[in-house]
């Protein structure tokens, strides 16, 4: 009996160093976002570019993924449930955010496909009116997958549970085997398509590059490596949608082994994958780059100025 009361404080401290680490990337990943987000208000260029456009989108995106999935972490940690039809409404800003990630990746994509492959039409098809209607697919899209699961639960006609609360989780809308194996079709199907979308724009790229000469081959070479690194963040984050069948074959194995898989999942597959799309656009472009530098250089002589402003005034 001792040791069975050391080995669950001791897996109760591990969790909660677990979560304190999650908190410190959390905050890490949305400071970053935040400046990015800044960034993006404080150049009039970057309103009238589809791709920044598209840009701010994943940062937003990602950082309502970050702030909701934390806030289930701990409430889940602390056995602390919440009105289910608030659980409704996280569980579909979740799943719709989920999506418009990956799918903003592509359209991005493309988007390098038509600047670099039709050059002269560029400026016709990517405009700032274009990709609001990107958008408004994309979040169209993104809300398919939520509208299915949630409409399956509902045919189930478990109404004692809408008033109810509970630790919410996608487990509560996943009652029968078959919602999840549907759940895990459509997700597969929005993988393939957005993965095959990536690899024909790469292929097409490649073929461009090659034929090309000079600084049209260097610029070229760039977008094709922005193409790959968007297929990588791609795999990434669709890779979750395998998670849920990992984590529930191991679920009738070990409980604990379960926990720390889950865990690892969400590190690896959910919260790394928000942290690349900064590195992306942001370290990596030049022009967004310069404003960022910018901004921090003004930030800095700004409070630098504030606090000697406010020793004069003690003074």
């Amino acid at each position: 009996m001792a040791q069975n009361n050391s080995g669950n404080g001791s897996s109760t401290h591990e969790s909660h160093l677990n979560v304190a680490f999650v908190q410190v990337l959390i905050l890490l990943f949305l400071f970053v976002n935040s400046i990015m987000i800044t960034t993006f208000f404080t150049k009039d260029i970057f309103y009238r570019n589809m791709r920044y456009i598209l840009f701010l989108v994943t940062l937003m995106s990602d950082s309502i993924i970050l702030i909701l999935t934390n806030v289930l972490l701990v409430r889940s940690f602390y056995r602390l449930p919440i009105p289910m039809w608030i659980c409704f409404i996280i569980f579909t800003v979740l799943s719709v955010c989920s999506y418009v990630t990956p799918l903003t990746l592509t359209v991005m994509s493309l988007e390098r496909y038509i600047a670099i492959c039709m050059p002269l039409r560029h400026a016709d098809l990517c405009f700032p009116g274009r990709a609001l209607h990107c958008i408004l697919i994309v979040h169209s899209l993104s809300l398919v997958p939520s509208i299915i699961v949630l409409s399956t639960f509902f045919s189930l006609g478990h109404f004692s549970v809408y008033t109810d609360s509970h630790i919410c989780s996608v487990e509560l809308f996943i009652v029968e085997n078959w919602q999840g194996n549907l759940r895990s079709a459509v997700g597969q199907f929005y993988f393939s398509f957005m993965l095959v979308s990536i690899i024909i724009c790469y292929i097409k790229i490649i073929k461009i590059a090659r034929s090309a000469s000079g600084e049209n081959k260097q610029v070229m070479w760039k977008g094709m490596r922005t193409v790959l690194l968007h297929a990588i963040q791609l795999l990434l984050s669709l890779s979750q949608m395998w998670c849920p069948i990992v984590e529930n074959a191991v679920l009738k194995i070990d409980l604990q082994l379960f926990i720390q898989i889950r865990f690892f999942n969400y590190i690896m597959f959910s919260l790394c994958p928000r942290c690349l799309s900064p590195l992306i656009y942001g370290l990596r472009d030049e022009t967004f780059l310069l404003a960022l530098k910018s901004y921090a250089v003004c930030v800095f002589f700004s409070n630098k100025a504030f606090e000697k402003s406010k020793l004069q005034v003690q003074t």
